[in-house]
């Protein structure tokens, strides 16, 4: 089996997890940009058209076709509901696509969907708006306190993410998170509504924890992989350790069954007040996922197996707990960089 792993970027430790894991297939690359690090870990890569062009869909097909790959993940939020859409055509082309439903993607990519999904369900979420005047005037009426987190509403990782302190701040920072969407890749989503684009968050405080949800190929719910925070940076995990606890481990489980996702589900979780509030949901490997697979997980593994029709072992989807790592710097040499 060989696997193509799109919007690759900085996800080398990922290909090297899934070359471990196929035990003789290749693994290759793709990136809109030629200067991915994780080039240097695939067995073989390529550049892509962007995204959103009318060529990137066929563009992916035929190097699938040529390259006799089976199998097509992808790392990045942008790339899910494009992909999810084409789901059928790969399909036709004897390729695999391991992205969830387009509906599945549209409740996590897009961060209102998110906050109404987990309302209607009864999972404890932070009061969220889309209305900056209702934000403030919430605040004003004693029902929120400052400060509020503003956020782009399709968004990802610390992108054109502020905290405001009063309504002046709210403001300014709406206007600015506006400007930041426009500036940015994330201009694509917030078209499908421009003028409702920006979110107004209330901001916890307390313990972060992230959760690797994971489901079958089929979307059925396997386990939960729970991780205490120790430090972020850039908006992803930089430190965090396995911990074992059976209520997140139960809210895990709820959540596959009312979402119905495919593969990881990367969901990050604030105990404040004595509760469990869900944050964001991303239907893909998360940039906490390395934690769980230090700890034992192989999620790759037990993907291939899937994919193969074949049954995972349940040890693979287990985590020792106590088992604490914080990601490192390291330098690549990119393929063809000048010498001087």
């Amino acid at each position: 089996m060989n696997l193509l792993l799109t919007s690759a970027g900085r996800r080398g430790y990922l290909v090297e997890y899934f070359k471990e894991a196929l035990a003789g297939g290749r693994v290759y690359a793709a990136n809109s940009d030629g200067r991915a690090p994780a080039f240097s870990a695939a067995d073989a890569h390529v550049v892509t058209p962007l995204i959103y062009e009318e060529n990137y869909i066929p563009f992916l097909i035929d190097y699938c076709r040529e390259h006799e790959i089976s199998l097509l993940i992808s790392l990045f939020d942008i790339d899910l509901p494009i992909l999810a859409a084409n789901k059928g055509r790969f399909l036709r082309a004897g390729v695999r696509v391991l992205v969830s439903d387009p509906g599945v993607i549209a409740v996590c990519n897009d961060k209102w969907k998110t906050y109404a999904f987990l309302c209607d369900n009864g999972f404890p979420a932070p009061r969220t708006f889309l209305d900056p005047e209702e934000a403030s005037a919430a605040c004003r009426e004693g029902k929120l306190s400052w400060p509020l987190i503003v956020k782009p509403r399709w968004g990802m990782g610390s992108l054109s993410i502020f905290e405001a302190e009063d309504e002046e701040e709210l403001r300014v920072f709406y206007k600015k998170v506006k400007q930041g969407i426009q500036n940015s890749y994330l201009k694509y989503e917030a078209a499908k509504d421009p003028d409702a684009c920006v979110l107004i968050q209330e901001k916890l405080v307390g313990q972060e924890y992230g959760l690797d949800i994971i489901n079958d190929l089929d979307g059925r719910y396997r386990n939960t992989i729970v991780k205490m925070k120790y430090a972020m940076r850039s908006g992803e995990t930089d430190c965090a350790v396995t911990v074992e606890n059976p209520e997140l481990a139960f809210l895990g489980e709820r959540v596959s069954e009312k979402l119905g996702h495919i593969g990881n589900l990367d969901m990050d979780v604030f105990r404040a007040d004595g509760k469990f509030y869900v944050l964001e949901m991303n239907a893909r490997f998360g940039g906490g996922y390395p934690f769980s697979h230090m700890a034992g997980v192989n999620l790759p593994r037990a993907i291939a197996a899937w994919a193969a029709g074949e049954e995972a072992d349940a040890g693979w989807l287990r985590a020792k707990p106590g088992v604490m790592s914080q990601k490192d710097i390291r330098l690549i040499r990119l393929e063809g960089s000048d010498e001087r």
